[in-house]
């Protein structure tokens, strides 16, 4: 019997994104179709290379051509990746960043620039092309958390304006105030004089093409976010909390300043920090210093995504101030809770992107 195309599409068309929920063919992810004889090779663009779903929807391509095509088929799915984005081509702020992602928190402490930090690595590590930006001006982490405190930044000249270029570490695109200024001094600056500098950060750097953008938000509701928010075309954002009380009654307050109807801008989901305490030489054993499970309450509570639970590890901390974040280490107790966050992360985006592109073939910028 032989194969044909139209056998192969028809097939196709029976599998269903799970996240976006209509079938590949429809959505333009099958690409490279080629047919010889009984054997079927062809490539699907998921949205990420991030995708948690990805052997499941290989998986689901091969089934259905066995049972809908021919059970003697051999079938070869190589599974590629561009990152969507919702953005238009002639935007002149980051005009190659398909995805700006802030990382906030309501109150300090809660392990925010952590979870950024290892997140941003980990979207790096999975092929995406992903910077950090750190815009935490009062309390700038990065150079420390990235073992970068006395880096000298290069810069370039584009179309007669000078254009930082930001450092690249662990496979991320770096920027952050802290390497332009005394470490060891406090700034104190008026609100608008943190604002100006911030939108630097942004505007007077040669960022390039990125598929994921994570911003470090300052701890709080205060000049910075609003800032950020009126100069940057957030994809979204996500709110770092720990379980306890205190944190969460401050998260409840990031969430509603993102979904202010003069803010509007997306929250993604819910990051649970500190969930469990587990000793290194116990690592199964989980105990609960903060509360239990407050994040995922509060994510429930307000209908959103619960993206991940990290656990409180000591290794996690040492990772940090020794400028080496923890995803780094293959051995650490604590990476496949980072990995799986990243994943979670990048599913929302994509997600987010469908919906507002109307669930239309996979965009690219």
């Amino acid at each position: 019997m032989k194969i044909s195309t139209e056998q192969v599409l028809n097939a196709l068309s029976q599998v269903i994104e799970p996240d976006l929920k209509k079938d590949l063919v429809s959505l333009g992810m099958i690409r490279d179709l080629e047919i010889e004889g009984n054997q079927v090779r062809f490539s699907v663009v998921l949205t990420t290379p991030a995708c948690p779903l990805k052997e499941s929807i290989k998986n689901a391509c091969i089934q259905a051509i066995h049972e809908l095509v021919s059970k003697e088929a051999e079938v070869s799915v190589n599974l590629t990746s561009k990152v969507t984005s919702t953005r238009k081509n002639d935007e002149p702020l980051l005009k190659g960043v398909k995805n700006i992602v802030a990382v906030a928190s309501g109150k300090g402490g809660v392990g925010k620039s952590t979870i950024a930090a290892n997140l941003a690595i980990t979207l790096a590590r999975s092929g995406a092309k992903t910077a950090l930006v750190d815009a935490d001006i009062y309390g700038p982490s990065v150079p420390l958390m990235f073992e970068a405190l006395n880096v000298q930044l290069s810069a370039v000249e584009i179309d007669g304006q000078t254009k930082v270029i930001p450092l690249k570490k662990y496979g991320v695109s770096l920027l952050s105030i802290g390497f332009f200024v005394d470490a060891s001094r406090a700034l104190i600056w008026r609100g608008p004089m943190a604002s100006g500098a911030l939108k630097q950060l942004f505007t007077d750097a040669d960022w390039g093409e990125l598929d994921y953008m994570i911003v470090d938000l300052p701890p709080g509701t205060g000049d910075i976010h609003l800032s950020l928010v009126q100069t940057v075309p957030l994809t979204g954002a996500i709110i770092v909390t720990t379980p306890q009380e205190v944190a969460l009654a401050d998260a409840r307050k990031a969430v509603s300043m993102f979904s202010n109807e003069n803010i509007h801008v997306p929250v993604l989901g819910v990051v649970e920090n500190m969930a469990w305490f587990s000793p290194a030489e116990l690592p199964e054993n989980k105990y609960y210093i903060f509360g239990k499970e407050g994040g995922k309450r509060m994510a429930e509570a307000m209908n959103l995504p619960l993206l991940g639970q990290i656990p409180l590890i000591q290794s996690v901390r040492e990772a940090g101030d020794n400028g080496k974040p923890e995803v780094l280490n293959d051995q650490s107790l604590a990476k496949p809770y980072f990995e799986s966050l990243a994943q979670k992360l990048a599913q929302q985006i994509s997600i987010s992107n469908a919906k507002k592109e109307g669930l239309q073939a996979v965009k690219t910028v």
